[in-house]
């Protein structure tokens, strides 16, 4: 009989609720602030959309996140570790957040009460969409029947493999939110540029610069065909998605600009759109737009 295997992940892998009760992951979430004071659970006491509406209509406000807590996780671990329930918790890259020293202080509080308890922690080394589809790789792992060790060994592997090529509307939150020099963000919003931003490894990198949005979606579009050449990218072997804040419609025509690329080069006719969260959200501003891409899990050379 298959084994029973517990997905968990942090609020930053930033998949729709539907999607994470279909796919028995448990999401433990990020809290947010507009006002440096009152802490909301996203996704349970404020949703995204909400949220987004709030920086659009009070662009002078920038809100705050604040991570999971120790005992956000322990409560989470408990029930299956005392079922004898085997977890695996995928969490945002540790150079955004503590949220994974939350996860593993709670974590060894469970094997003092719980020793044969099985729960293994994982840096994601990503977040937002592309947390989100790390995460539905070992989803896909455990409901294909793999086991537990193995599945571990497997996304652990494809880590280093993950991208997220994105830009957004202007610099000013993560200047705000320290992710980048001040004077770099000054100089940004002096002349009305748009950056082109990469992430990989667990940090942001800067990728160039535009002067328009459309341009700057142009560019992504580039660096994703950049990438699957320096990778030798072949159908069938990356998962794929579009991240977006506050533009539904224009997360659309961006979709329109790649899925000549992507039916061509990964195989993919349908590309999923997902939204970007608030924990990276505050960073971000309201208009990030990009995509996340990572190598698939079961995939043999």
């Amino acid at each position: 009989m298959q084994e029973k295997i517990q997905i968990v992940s942090d609020g930053s892998l930033d998949l729709a609720k539907e999607l994470t009760d279909s796919k028995d992951i448990i999401v433990v979430p990020f809290y947010v602030s507009f006002d440096g004071e009152t802490y909301r659970k996203e996704g349970e006491e404020l949703d995204v959309r909400e949220f987004y509406r709030q920086m659009v209509d009070r662009p002078d406000v920038f809100p705050k996140t604040s991570m999971p807590s120790v005992d956000d996780y322990y409560r989470v671990f408990l029930p299956p570790a005392k079922e004898g329930t085997p977890v695996i918790c995928i969490c945002i890259t540790t150079k955004f957040s503590g949220s994974m020293q939350s996860a593993n202080t709670a974590r060894d509080m469970i094997l003092e009460e719980c020793p044969d308890a099985r729960i293994t922690v994982i840096d994601a080394t990503v977040n937002t969409v592309l947390q989100g589809l790390y995460v539905l790789e070992a989803c896909r792992l455990r409901d294909m029947g793999w086991e537990y060790d193995r599945i571990v060994e497997r996304i652990l592997a494809i880590r280093e493999s993950g991208r997220i090529f994105f830009t957004i509307g202007n610099i000013d939150y993560l200047k705000h939110g320290g992710r980048i020099g001040k004077l770099a963000g000054l100089a940004a919003g002096a002349l009305k540029i748009k950056p082109l931003i990469t992430l990989k490894e667990g940090e942001i990198f800067s990728s160039g610069i535009t002067r328009s949005r459309h341009k700057s979606m142009e560019k992504v579009v580039q660096m994703l065909k950049d990438y699957l050449d320096e990778r030798n990218a072949k159908p069938g072997e990356y998962s794929f998605a579009i991240g977006f804040g506050y533009d539904y419609e224009e997360a659309c025509q961006f979709r329109d600009m790649l899925k000549d690329l992507v039916r061509e080069r990964l195989g993919i006719d349908e590309i999923g759109i997902y939204q970007i969260g608030a924990t990276i959200g505050v960073h971000t501003g309201p208009y990030p737009i990009g995509v996340g891409i990572i190598k698939r899990a079961d995939w043999e050379e």
